[in-house]
């Protein structure tokens, strides 16, 4: 018997090693992405923007981000992953330009929209490209594990180095300088990604009959619907980061006017946040092969951003401006919402046929979260407080435990007739279908091609 050749230290984390490269491009892409996110709001009130339209300009970049991500998977099917990222490398680099060279200068909120709005369309192409190309790379028994990864990038540069690099630098160069850094971040990371990864799963695929453009973008609206689980996971992603990215408006203004932090603490909060979230990412991602994706999503995801959420808003407000418990919230609401991880594995597997169109509407929830958070708060912050935008985060959470519940891969139930056990204990096996065998012990098997309208990615 011939004894398989010792895998590499990357394959054995988990990580698909002809994507190594990318991950590592997508963190500094993000910590780019993210160095404003701390910091963007209380700026531009600065520069006597009003807090409404403040919002409304979050709003209108989460609704560009909303439509780059949905469509982030249909144009990966099409075109391919690369093309696609190299599009959102362009839209934010020309964008970036466009609110830095006259938006900011010339205090023109109409600019401001236009530069910093579209410029919304960027990083989800770039990102939810590469997840794409992930999904088509990864085995199956890996993939929940594959993804965390792909979250410990994204969230280790939105918003926690992110933060951490503006909070370094503003002191010395000034915040309008410091938005300069994040397009240098950008461009390397994109190009990092771009030129050095060599697989060539990131091409333009051969489509099958019926995976005509239109087919396959309506196939990305229909199976919302068609299959009411991919549409409950969808909204489960909404839900998900929705509270986060509101966040991102209404607290850094809320704990340094209300509370009493300075800008510079309020950044290391966030930083210690994501910090926090990025390694969770990696647990629950493993967690989630291990013990089951749904009850991963429902128990650590949705009932723990419950609590964490309003302990965000309540610790800090009892104990005022004493930063060990405020970090302590900040830290869990952080860990909490990595509790969602599993979501980037489950959904896809709930149509088995057609992962490119679940992947699709997965990105859709994802971006649709980056203006549903900052709408909720350009809503109910005048009547309700922040206290009752809070709250409102709160029960999104909560009404996302219940949805988890419905988000049953297609063999649940036979799987648990078959054992004479419960489904939620079929769902455990079925998530890590090679738990109990040794990771390594055959050749990862070779991916399906990812198109949307004939069949799915593996």
């Amino acid at each position: 018997m011939t004894t398989p050749p010792p895998r590499s230290m990357i394959t054995r984390l988990g990580i698909p090693p002809t994507l190594a490269w990318g991950y590592l491009g997508l963190l500094l892409f993000m910590i780019g992405d993210g160095v404003e996110s701390g910091y963007l709001s209380p700026y531009l009130l600065d520069q006597g923007i009003s807090q409404p339209r403040v919002a409304l300009l979050f709003t209108v970049y989460g609704i560009a981000a909303a439509i780059a991500a949905w469509l982030s998977g249909v144009l990966s099917d099409l075109w391919g992953p690369r093309r696609v990222m190299w599009i959102g490398l362009g839209i934010w680099g020309v964008f970036q330009l466009l609110f830095l060279v006259l938006a900011i200068p010339m205090t023109s909120y109409p600019l401001m929209i236009l530069g910093y709005g579209l410029r919304g369309l960027g990083y989800p192409l770039f990102a939810y490209g590469f997840l794409v190309w992930i999904a088509s790379v990864a085995p199956r028994a890996r993939l929940g594990t594959a993804m965390g990864w792909f979250w410990f990038a994204f969230t280790g540069g939105l918003p926690t180095l992110g933060s951490l690099v503006a909070s370094g630098l503003i002191p010395q160069i000034g915040a309008y300088a410091t938005l300069w850094s994040a397009l240098a971040l950008v461009a390397a990371g994109g190009l990092i990604a771009l030129l050095l990864v060599r697989d060539d799963r990131g091409a333009k695929q051969p489509r099958g009959e019926g995976a005509g453009p239109l087919a396959t973008l309506l196939g990305s609206v229909t199976v919302l619907w068609r299959n009411p689980r991919v549409g409950a996971g969808s909204l489960t992603r909404v839900i998900n980061t929705a509270s986060q990215f509101g966040f991102f408006v209404i607290m850094p203004i809320h704990f340094t006017k209300t509370v009493g932090f300075s800008l510079t603490e309020w950044l290391h909060l966030l930083s210690a946040m994501f910090a926090t979230n990025i390694f969770a990412n990696l647990l629950f991602g493993v967690v989630g092969d291990r013990f089951g994706w749904r009850r991963t999503i429902a128990w650590f995801g949705g009932i723990g951003c419950t609590v964490s959420t309003l302990l965000l808003f309540y610790v800090p407000n009892a104990a005022g401006d004493n930063f060990p418990p405020a970090l302590l919230a900040a830290a869990f609401y952080g860990a909490t919402l990595a509790g969602y991880v599993p979501l980037s594995a489950l959904v896809p597997s709930l149509e088995p046929r057609h992962k490119g169109q679940a992947l699709s509407a997965l990105n859709l929830g994802a971006g649709a979260s980056t203006f549903v958070g900052p709408a909720v708060v350009a809503v109910f912050v005048g009547p309700l407080g922040v206290a009752g935008v809070v709250w409102i985060f709160a029960g999104m959470h909560a009404v996302s435990a219940v949805l988890a519940l419905f988000l049953k891969l297609p063999d649940d139930a036979a799987a648990a007739r078959a054992a004479d056990v419960s489904p939620d204990a079929a769902t455990t096996a079925d998530a890590a279908p090679d738990a109990a065998a040794p990771a390594d012990s055959s050749p990862d098997p070779a991916p399906a091609t990812p198109s949307a309208g004939v069949k799915g990615l593996t």
